[in-house]
């Protein structure tokens, strides 16, 4: 076989017939197509009771580990779905979930900034540069001459800093 398809390799067709373009309504229809468009517009209304939720397609349609990991947004949905409605029940489970994400992300990167510094006792970690500030002609501090005096002053991330206790 080829690819995978849509369709499992039938060609897709319209359920709605040739009268879905208003313009072939208009052209003339026979009385047999109007029944029939009568009927197919009725078939598309949804019964109230739509959409219905299958148990065992949501076990079917998410494996055991997503559905564990959903367990808790699920329980939230569910208990302040007769207060608020199911609509805006998913769209609280939805955001609620992404909220929690993007806090979770923000410590961690806190975590990570404060804590894996990049100075001489470690190879990795994030190093941050400081530009000089620029200083023009005019200004009280001016001439303002470099602090790093030697060239050991240059590469040392931190190292110069150390106080030893001997």
């Amino acid at each position: 076989m080829g690819k995978a398809s849509n369709t499992g390799g039938v060609k897709p067709m319209s359920i709605a017939g040739r009268y879905v373009d208003e313009r072939e309504r208009l052209f003339g229809m026979t009385d047999a197509e109007r029944t029939f468009r009568k009927q197919w517009l009725k078939d598309q209304e949804l019964s109230p009771n739509e959409p219905r939720r299958v148990p065992e397609m949501y076990k079917a349609t998410y494996n055991p580990i997503r559905r564990a990991y959903r367990w808790p947004l699920d329980q939230l949905a569910k208990a302040i779905e007769p207060v608020v409605g199911a609509q805006r029940a998913y769209s609280i489970r939805y955001f609620t979930g992404k909220i929690f994400l993007g806090v979770v992300g923000v410590y961690w990167f806190t975590y990570y900034f404060k804590y894996n510094k990049s100075d001489w006792t470690r190879k990795g970690g994030w190093r941050v540069l400081e530009s000089r500030v620029a200083v023009y002609e005019g200004d009280e501090s001016y001439p303002k001459l470099s602090d790093k005096l030697k060239g050991s002053d240059y590469g040392g991330r931190g190292f110069n800093d150390v106080k030893l206790n001997l």
